[in-house]
């Protein structure tokens, strides 16, 4: 499913940036990741908008590279960046599992993925994939979309054989024919769907958030830094939607994909919901028994406790009271 979407209703111009409030003890560095599945980083990285936010303390930023929300997790549980770039539904079990992340922003909404296969599978279904490879990364959007799509037609996980790959080589594993299926994310699912893989399963009510992440310790020892952080997050999403060719062209320089891919990629997505809220939770309450039932929360797992306290907006409620 494609989203169009008209800047006219929204201010036309970016928000202007402020540095970080000075604390006793300045931050000497903050790290943050940055991914081709997130638009938003990209742009930022690309302008030096952190940088410029944090220069009067003389605070460094600090960019890694991740190719999924399960990398993105890992590098902020073992302290390689205080800000991860997931699905909701990846911050969900974190969350549920004991990681303790707390959601502060939504950098975009869309129909995470689709389950593909090549244009000459005698696959039509997801019901004929029974007993059939599909390519997957555990913990990530796809994931748990496969697991969706999977119960919509009366399967379960071990009706399929996963294999486990990031997205990037789960798209090769499906060109090679190593795999009968694939479920993938942007920009790689849009750079497969042009070179003429076929849907065999899509459902745009599987719309979720992806949001910008931190740990609760960070987010209260630093909550002046967490809310620069998101006054450029926000100031990025004004500048995709004010300059829908420009972030095709960027996007397509930063992941050398041509710019047919990016196009795609950028128009599959919603950029006008980033204050993290109850429609973020309602979108991931339906992925919840199938969490549970494929174990993926822990046993010990209170899920409603973890929804309950996924989310806290206050730092972008306060930014959007700055405009």
């Amino acid at each position: 499913m494609s989203f169009r979407f008209v800047a006219v209703s929204l201010l036309a111009a970016s928000a202007v940036l402020s540095g970080p409030a000075h604390g006793a003890t300045p931050l000497k560095e903050i790290k943050l990741d940055y991914a081709y599945y997130a638009p938003p980083s990209l742009v930022i990285k690309k302008q030096g908008w952190l940088e410029e936010a944090f220069k009067a303390s003389g605070t460094e930023v600090k960019w890694v590279f991740t190719r999924g929300s399960n990398n993105s997790l890992e590098f902020l549980n073992s302290g390689a960046s205080n800000f991860a770039l997931t699905s909701s539904v990846s911050s969900f079990v974190a969350r549920a599992n004991g990681q303790p992340v707390k959601v502060i922003f939504n950098y975009s909404w869309a129909e995470p993925s689709s389950v593909e296969v090549l244009p000459g599978s005698p696959i039509k279904s997801v019901a004929e994939l029974k007993g059939r490879k599909v390519a997957v990364t555990k913990g990530t959007d796809p994931y748990f979309y496969l697991l969706r799509a999977l119960g919509e037609n009366g399967l379960a996980l071990n009706d399929v054989e996963i294999v486990h790959l990031q997205h990037p080589e789960g798209k090769t594993a499906l060109e090679q024919g190593r795999v009968d299926a694939w479920v993938g994310i942007d920009p790689h699912l849009s750079a497969a769907k042009v070179a003429g893989t076929r849907t065999i399963y899509a459902n745009p009510k599987f719309a979720l958030g992806a949001v910008l992440n931190t740990n609760e310790a960070f987010l209260k020892e630093h909550p002046e830094a967490v809310k620069t952080v998101i006054r450029t997050y926000e100031r990025a999403r004004q500048w995709i939607i004010d300059h829908p060719q420009e972030i095709v062209d960027l996007v397509a320089e930063e992941t050398k994909l041509p710019k047919e891919v990016a196009a795609r990629q950028i128009g599959r997505i919603d950029f006008t919901r980033w204050v993290p809220g109850d429609y973020t939770i309602e979108a991931i309450k339906p992925v919840v028994p199938l969490l549970q039932e494929g174990g993926i929360l822990r046993k010990s797992a209170n899920a409603q406790q973890a929804l309950d306290t996924l989310i806290d907006a206050a730092p972008a409620t306060a930014v959007s009271k700055e405009k």
